[in-house]
């Protein structure tokens, strides 16, 4: 319970934003620094702005909503134990909805290419919500009074467990609000087909050559049933999330964070998002390593490679329009070529297969960062959570779009399914419980050698009519079992 605090001041109601021009000075532990005065971050942002303008890659705003969850949800904790002012918990919590409802995206300006640990991350974090506060009070920016961005908003923390916390926040929340959720609903679009298709007979292909029939729905329901594993692969990896290292500061021992600080942000967060957070019973393993965010993004590269093998096979299918295998007819989306009139491509498949190899290759990078690090820190966590959501993303906005774009489109071409069917010579695999593996195969050899069809070439080395109609129905030989029919009566 907090007691009242006669001394809080005014809290004024003003918009985000600052008109000042210039520059204003701000400082930090080792002195003063000039900011842009229309910015709320401080001076260590300003620093890490000034030493690490590396590429275009900036840290993905997700990681600043996770971290107004990490920072509202400790400023909770703190001010019911009475060790921050009711007034001051409560401001800080006000402006960490404005941090988690993206208000202050603006502000979180820090490249991915930066200290290891994020620390300078979670200070841009400190600093802003520090300033806004003091804007909020009538105070004077900079000043880091009334609301100081280490001693309150940063009040039993470090960056060595807020930052893989708000890694862990962001993660999950994007691959169960966005990644999860597409994957299931291109399984769902990708089933209603394999279902539309049941009945419907064409030649299987193994090893890039003929093989015996399957339906077409067979051959979706076995695409269905990779992205069911797949999705159950990262919703299991995903979970492993859950586990936040809050409550360990610096180097898992919890000094300065007070007992069961780390369950109780937990909790608060675990009430804010609606996701069931933990703090990780071990620290050490918390800090000490970014196993988890490694297995994670493993979940999502082995969803690329199922992807990658599906969008392939549908490029193929749907090759042609004349002199490819022509079953599959896709959406004309746009435009093929810019010399070639009329010609459409399988567009939607080739951008699903550069989004898997881009998964792939950042799993190599996850891979090595997660086996870096050393001693009570892995210090390789922004290149980690930068690959996790950037493949989380584009995996997301994939499948929405091969689903939306091309899988609810895509038509068969009928004509080209029977034609195969009636080209077809590995049916003889039918024939061959009947009449024997060696002469099956001659009659295999035959029709190829002669361009015949392979009843014409079993009529011609003496099988009758009425045993190969009976023994090849194409539609019979997509199911279990073989051709009940005694060896004796096959005419030869």
């Amino acid at each position: 319970m907090t007691t009242p605090d006669d001394n809080a001041p005014k809290i004024l109601d003003l918009p985000i934003g600052l008109d000042a021009t210039g520059m204003r000075r701000e400082f930090d532990s080792l002195g003063d620094v000039e900011v842009p005065a229309n910015r709320y971050w401080g001076a260590q942002t300003q620093r890490s702005l000034e030493h690490f303008d590396i590429g275009h890659d900036r840290m993905p705003k997700e990681v600043y909503h996770a971290y107004g969850y990490v920072k509202k949800a400790a400023a909770v904790v703190n001010t019911a134990a009475s060790r921050l002012p009711a007034w001051k918990g409560q401001l800080i919590g006000r402006v960490c909805d404005e941090v988690i409802g993206g208000q202050l995206d603006e502000q979180f300006p820090l490249y991915v290419w930066q200290t290891g640990s994020g620390t300078q991350s979670n200070m841009n974090v400190n600093e802003v919500i520090s300033n806004r506060c003091i804007q909020l009070t009538g105070g004077t920016l900079g000043s880091q009074e009334p609301v100081h961005p280490n001693d309150h908003v940063n009040m039993g923390q470090s960056s060595n467990d807020t930052f893989p916390t708000a890694m862990h926040i962001a993660a999950y929340m994007m691959a169960t609000q966005k990644t999860i959720p597409a994957l299931k609903r291109l399984r769902d679009a990708i089933d209603a087909n394999a279902k539309k298709w049941a009945d419907v007979v064409k030649i299987g292909r193994t090893h890039l050559e003929d093989a015996t029939p399957l339906t077409v729905g067979q051959e979706w329901s076995g695409y269905a049933g990779a992205l069911d594993d797949a999705i159950a692969e990262v919703e299991h990896a995903t979970n492993g999330l859950l586990k936040v290292a809050m409550g360990g500061t610096a180097v898992g021992t919890g000094l300065n964070a007070p007992p069961g600080f780390g369950e109780q942000v937990a909790q608060q967060i675990a009430q804010m998002t609606g996701a069931p957070f933990v703090t990780a019973p071990n620290k050490f393993t918390a800090q000490g390593t970014l196993d988890r965010m490694m297995r994670a993004h493993a979940g999502l590269k082995a969803a690329a490679v199922t992807l990658y093998k599906i969008a392939n096979d549908l490029r193929w299918l749907g090759s042609g329009p004349r002199t490819g295998f022509e079953e599959l007819i896709f959406p004309a989306n746009e435009p093929g070529s810019s010399i070639m009139p009329g010609k459409v491509n399988p567009t939607q498949a080739e951008a699903m297969l550069m989004v898997a190899i881009q998964v792939i290759a950042s799993d190599v990078a996850m891979t090595m960062g997660g086996a870096e690090g050393n001693f009570e820190l892995n210090a390789f966590r922004p290149i980690l959570i930068n690959n996790y959501l950037h493949s989380a993303l584009i995996l997301a906005d994939m499948c929405d779009h091969i689903r939306k774009f091309m899988i609810e489109g895509t038509r068969l071409n009928e004509a080209r399914l029977k034609e195969n069917i009636d080209n077809s010579v590995m049916m003889v695999t039918a024939l061959s419980p009947v009449i024997g593996y060696d002469k099956s195969a001659a009659i295999s050899y035959y029709a190829i050698d002669h361009n015949l069809t392979l009843k014409q070439a079993a009529l011609a080395k003496g099988v009758s009519e009425e045993l190969f109609d009976q023994v090849v129905q194409p539609l019979a030989l997509t199911r279990p079992g073989s051709a009940d029919v005694p060896a004796a009566s096959a005419r030869t």
